[in-house]
């Protein structure tokens, strides 16, 4: 008998055809993310699951599915995953880290110079019809040479955010569990870097520790000409706290490509104009998402013919 594989989302076809070669393959193909209940169900009779962040995939779905053997996840974080229960019944979660590094600090750099030079903003007020002219104080944004770019998170991702402020001639902070020992930046705890940098961009994974780790008393913390950068998880972010933190101009703005309980976004927000907000495209290339793609389906074909997984997640159980 043939593994069976359950796809929780549409995937590239030449990816999923590749699977389908050699694998039983059962792809949700509706615009809505499969139900608790339809998880469990579809998922109870499969060896293996490839899955996306929305997908929750907790002891429930792991207790229901008694023949699985991997679960692949769409993505470089795993907070949807419970990797614990998981490793406890001999399943292996795997995800896909690196493919993604430049599609998401590139993503980073639009949002560090939108919310910056206003471009949102004024596209709004030409497309409103609302544009009288050229002034020369009109719609007056922030340069970025000889500022800091304060980095919180060491990471892949980090790191390559912090490769392209070179670029644009900004000194680079970096606040992480230790020192990275990046050549070119300065290490510092994190309320120095908050009250020190002109830019802060997140880059931590979810985690007990982390979630709400930018509230109301860390956001007081910045300057107030300061700006604020989130392509990592929305919970990061205490989202009411931020939308009080921009409406009082206690900073000057922000670049949100992530949100507290996606899809719904705090209701504040929308109606700022400090605050470019963009609907969770960190990895949004055809390149990029393609290849997680390739990779989750190559773990499951690994896994699946006795072999190691090529990007496990390490767990202690």
């Amino acid at each position: 008998m043939s593994s069976s594989v359950l796809i929780t989302r549409r995937l590239p076809g030449a990816v999923v055809r590749r699977l389908e070669e050699k694998c039983d393959t059962d792809m949700h193909r509706g615009e809505t993310p499969l139900t608790p209940e339809d998880l469990r169900a579809r998922a109870a009779d499969k060896d293996a699951l490839i899955v996306l962040l929305p997908d929750r995939i907790d002891r429930a779905v792991l207790d229901a599915a008694p023949r699985l053997k991997i679960i692949a996840n769409v993505a470089v974080g795993y907070d949807n995953l419970d990797v614990r229960h998981a490793a406890q019944k001999g399943v292996i979660c795997t995800n896909t880290p690196d493919i993604l590094t430049d599609a998401t600090a590139d993503l980073t750099w639009a949002l560090i110079l939108d919310v910056t030079r206003r471009v949102s903003e004024g596209d709004r007020l030409a497309r409103a019809g609302n544009w009288k002219g050229w002034t020369f104080e009109f719609m007056l944004g922030s340069g970025l040479q000889g500022k800091q770019l304060g980095i919180v998170g060491a990471g892949r991702i980090g790191r390559a955010v912090a490769e392209r402020a070179r670029g644009f001639g900004m000194k680079v902070a970096v606040t992480s569990r230790r020192d990275p020992g990046w050549p070119d930046a300065e290490f510092m705890p994190l309320d120095r870097l908050l009250a020190t940098s002109d830019v802060v961009s997140l880059h931590v994974p979810l985690s007990p520790e982390t979630r709400g780790l930018i509230d109301q008393p860390a956001l007081a913390r910045m300057k107030r000409t300061a700006f604020l950068i989130n392509t990592t998880r929305g919970a990061v972010v205490d989202e009411s706290a931020l939308a009080w933190a921009l409406k009082e101009h206690m900073i000057a703005g922000a670049g949100l490509d992530v949100f507290e309980n996606e899809p719904q976004i705090n209701a504040a927000l929308p109606n700022l104009e400090n605050v470019v907000l963009s609907p969770h495209l960190g990895s949004a290339t055809r390149e990029t998402r393609t290849a997680m793609a390739d990779l989750a389906v190559s773990n499951v074909l690994a896994v699946l013919s006795g072999q190691p997984p090529l990007t496990p997640i390490a767990v202690r159980i």
